[in-house]
Formats: structure tokens, sequence, C-alpha cells
């Protein structure tokens, strides 16, 4: 963990609950834990870049985004519905092209099938305990003891930066 370069996560099921509050207008709402933020915000404040790669294209977590000062946001990246978009491992390439560094430098937290393909690319892939099975039986995943919106982000920010 001593060599990441680089911090990126999902948002639904690691970020938050997975839970999604909808109007009949869509989404309204999403909850969000404050120590995944502040995790987020001592990893940026040590040089290591953060960003969230979702599928979703969400007002709500550009919002949160905006508000944790985070250096990359991709919304609706990896998503089986718009299949022209970036998957999430050619958004995190992307990044990491613009840094200069691997995926061998990324710590990456996913939960879901659509997040298997960047975990399995990744240094240090990570999941909370509420993973799919398939993200469970990644080669190599950490896996976290805290549960998406719960802390889990923080979690692993606090092994990070005790290096």
């Amino acid at each position: 963990m001593k060599d990441i370069k680089l911090f990126l996560t999902d948002v639904d099921g690691c970020m938050t609950d997975g839970g999604m509050y909808y109007t009949s207008e869509g989404e309204a709402m999403k909850r969000f834990c404050v120590y995944d933020g502040m995790g987020m915000v001592l990893l940026q404040e040590a040089g290591i870049p953060c960003g969230i790669l979702t599928s979703e294209n969400s007002q709500v977590v550009k919002a949160r985004a905006e508000k944790l000062k985070l250096r990359y946001l991709y919304l609706g990246v990896g998503s089986k519905v718009n299949p022209n978009c970036l998957t999430k491992l050619q958004a995190a390439q992307k990044i990491c092209d613009e840094l200069g560094i691997s995926l061998a430098d990324v710590c990456f937290v996913g939960d879901d099938i659509n997040d298997v393909e960047l975990l399995s690319a990744v240094g240090y892939p990570c999941c909370p305990p509420n993973a799919r099975p398939e993200v469970k039986a990644i080669k190599g995943i950490h896996m976290l003891k805290t549960s998406g919106g719960q802390g889990a982000i923080r979690e692993i920010a606090d092994e990070i930066l005790k290096l």
C-alpha cells in the first residue's frame, strides 16, 4: 500500500449503502458517510489524488465530489445501458496516463460486476463486505471490514495513511 499514488472508488455500495431514494422526478437523495468524505480529504492532503468512477449519471454524486474537492469524477462510466461510454478501466487508465503512473499504483474500491474488470487490473483492489460474490472472488482482493456507506472508504484511507 505504500506505493499507492491514486485512490478511486465506485459510489453505490461503497460510498453509500447501495440504496437510492427516488421521487416522481427521479433521483432525489443518497446517504453518504462523513467518515468516508474525511478519509478522501485526508488522502488528498497527503498528496494522493482521489476520484469517483460510477455508472450513474447523478447530480447528487457530482455535488458530493465537488464538496470533497475531488480531482477526478467520471459519471456514466461502465454503464451497460450506454455501450458507447468509457469502461471504468478505460477511465482509470486515462487518469493514470495523465498522472504518469500505472494501474499498479492504484487503489480502487468496488462492489459489483461492473467493477470486476478494473478491480482485476489495479495494484490494490478493495471491496466492502456487502460486495457481490463475483467481486469477492477476485484474486488478491482486500476485503474491508466496514460495509459500504458505513465508513468503508475511511477504513482503507486510514490503512493507506498509516504507512
